[in-house]
């Protein structure tokens, strides 16, 4: 998953991610660490993030 990236290139701390998504801060330090998650809370980050789902968990590296 692209969270942890996508959130710092937008300036974003886990407490305003916390804030746009109301995904809890336990669970985006979870996702970030363990680069996981189940698909309803992809969307809510995706969509307070501005991005596409496929932009958020799909990695080209």
């Amino acid at each position: 998953m692209n969270l942890r990236k996508i959130r710092l290139e937008q300036g974003l701390s886990v407490p305003k991610l916390v804030e746009l998504s109301g995904v809890p801060r336990r669970t985006i330090q979870n996702i970030e660490k363990n680069d996981d998650c189940n698909v309803s809370t992809a969307l809510k980050l995706a969509k307070a993030l501005n991005v596409t789902l496929d932009e958020l968990c799909i990695t080209n590296e």
